[in-house]
């Protein structure tokens, strides 16, 4: 009986253990931005205010950024996942700032403009996620 618990053990472990490990599937890059907040309000949209410029709706059980247009040519495309500090959740990139932005980002935050104004303006690191097989494909390019 004690073997039979012993080998049990084992192989639960061990079946732990391989499920614990599953491979990351990005590659993780880090960039200094400036962080904004922004609503879904019409003063601080264009046109329809729950309506990103790809297309998406957003939505507050999705956490979403804007990225200025220097960030999507460094890989911050529609759909990057992104880490940002102080925060436990992914986002994704489902919008983009106006030309005149470098090197920024803005957190969307639904309609709770205070909440947005208490966030106000920081400097901060973020990481963003680059498909491996994507790295792949522009190595061998190259």
């Amino acid at each position: 009986m004690r073997d039979s618990l012993r080998t049990f053990t084992l192989l639960l472990s061990l079946l732990l253990l391989s499920c614990s490990e599953t491979e990351d599937k990005y590659i993780w890059k880090s960039v200094e931005v400036t962080a904004t907040a922004y609503n879904s309000v019409p003063s601080q949209t264009q046109g329809n205010p729950v309506i990103a410029a790809w297309g998406d709706s957003l939505k507050l059980n999705v956490p979403s950024i804007a990225v200025s247009r220097n960030l999507i040519a460094l890989g911050l495309k529609h759909n990057t996942p992104v880490k940002i500090e102080g925060f436990d959740s992914i986002f994704l990139v489902n919008d983009k700032m106006h030309r005149r932005w470098l090197n920024r980002i803005d957190i969307y935050m639904g309609t709770d403009i205070k909440k947005a104004k208490d966030w106000g303006k920081q400097k901060l690191t973020i990481q963003y996620g680059v498909l491996k097989d994507t790295m792949n494909l522009e190595q061998e390019a190259k």
